[in-house]
């Protein structure tokens, strides 16, 4: 955990930067910056005031196919391209995008996130995903998606590799003897990895990095994502819409790290949506413009779908009609999981559960004053739910501008929340030693 001079425990706050926003309509809106969405200096502008707000580091996720192009709520720049931009317009905040070990290889990956360590000096985190879409595979020479199983297994072997490769150069490998060698001969070794899916001679032709190992995030939700976390992951993004769920992955996860004989210094930061304002009825007021900029044919399809049951004529403005118990639905229950748990606590109307899955589905969401935020925020990080959040904006740049103007100088009055960067490095950010 990152301790402040007096030995207090701080949050982490990570940005996920996505589009326009993550609310699905946020680009409809006469302010949005969606004509700016391949424009570099679109993404070093929101970079830059997340570093102003003393965050830990910017996220990209990726995807390998194209959406439903007449939906503007996804972008298209290659994310580890953009970071190597994004790195040169800011100077301390850590830079973390997600690789898919189902599509890359390891050397290519420890190549390209090395390079980044360099070039940032010291900034770089990977999300470990193992993807989960056909439209994707086929994209990558696959048919289909592989078994969840075999891409876990894949995705394990995938990370040890790369370890092995950025642990090729030891770390005065480099000599820069001018009468003798440049690198020392005895101290870049080949791994001679051979394992069910990779083969990899080794060593990486890029010396050793800042960090010694970029920082590995991991995300699953599943049996195998949480035992691949366990094992492998230095910090966690996770998905919980409220304390009670936040706490059973919290307390489970610590408990495998801990059972697997690893420090539990493993940040877990659960992804929060903030509508934040003056007062709670103005921060309800900019959760509803978003939610009235929401196409109402294709949301109601995508509940529908969710819930398998035609809700076309459903009324808007009208509270949700009763839904199957979960022991008794047939379909995917996951999400539909959380949509009961929406109704029963929030108890909104159509359109309101509408916006509520079109910014953030089933991750927390808090609107209101920045106090009221701040409240939340402290509730969840005092009691196993969260050592901080992954913030994702539902419109961007105004949610990330009303949460840095407003919510972190509360946070910082209370001592939840650095005022200043101790580190220049992710690792030191997020209280990570740097790998022997």
């Amino acid at each position: 955990m990152v301790k402040s001079n007096n030995n207090v425990r701080m949050m982490h706050i990570n940005l996920f930067m996505f589009g326009c926003g993550h609310h699905k309509a946020a680009w409809r809106h006469p302010n949005s910056s969606v004509e700016r969405l391949g424009d570099i200096r679109y993404y070093e502008q929101l970079a830059q005031t997340a570093e102003r707000g003393k965050f830990d580091a910017v996220f990209f996720a990726d995807g390998q196919s194209v959406g439903n192009v007449s939906d503007g709520s996804w972008w298209y720049l290659e994310p580890l391209t953009a970071l190597a931009a994004i790195s040169r317009a800011t100077s301390k905040i850590g830079l973390i995008s997600t690789v898919s070990s189902t599509f890359y290889t390891p050397f290519h990956a420890a190549r390209m996130l090395a390079s980044l360590d360099h070039i940032s000096a010291g900034r770089i985190g990977w999300n470990l995903v193992t993807s989960m879409f056909d439209d994707e595979a086929r994209n990558h020479n696959y048919v289909s998606m592989p078994a969840h199983a075999e891409r876990y297994r894949r995705a394990d072997e995938f990370a040890d590799t790369v370890l092995k490769l950025w642990d090729s150069w030891q770390v005065d490998a480099l000599s820069f003897d001018r009468s003798g060698h440049y690198a020392h001969p005895d101290k870049v070794q080949p791994i001679h990895h051979k394992g069910e899916f990779f083969s990899v001679q080794g060593p990486l032709n890029v010396p050793r990095s800042p960090q010694g190992h970029p920082v590995l995030f991991q995300a699953g939700s599943s049996e195998q994502g949480k035992t691949l976390a366990a094992n492998r992951a230095e910090a966690i993004y996770a998905v919980a819409y409220d304390l009670t769920a936040a706490q059973a992955y919290y307390r489970d996860i610590k408990k495998r790290v801990m059972a697997n004989g690893r420090d539990t210094n493993v940040p877990i930061m659960p992804g929060l949506v903030t509508y934040v304002a003056a007062t709670e009825e103005e921060a309800k007021a900019k959760q509803r413009e978003l939610d009235e900029l929401l196409p109402v044919d294709a949301s109601l399809r995508e509940l529908g779908l969710f819930i398998e049951q035609d809700c076309m004529h459903w009324d808007l403005d009208a509270a949700v009609p009763s839904l199957p118990s979960l022991d008794t639905f047939t379909g995917p229950k996951g999400r539909y999981s959380t949509i009961l748990r929406i109704i029963e606590t929030e108890q909104p109307s159509v359109r309101q559960l509408l916006g509520r899955l079109s910014a953030g589905g089933g991750h927390c969401t808090m609107v209101g004053t920045p106090e009221q935020i701040a409240d939340k925020m402290a509730l969840w990080f005092h009691n196993d739910g969260a050592d901080g959040f992954n913030l994702m904006p539902p419109s961007q740049p105004d949610s990330i501008d009303d949460f840095v103007d407003n919510v972190v100088p509360v946070l910082q009055q209370r001592g939840l929340f650095r005022h200043d960067y101790t580190s220049d490095n992710l690792r030191g950010h997020l209280g990570l030693t740097i790998p022997k």
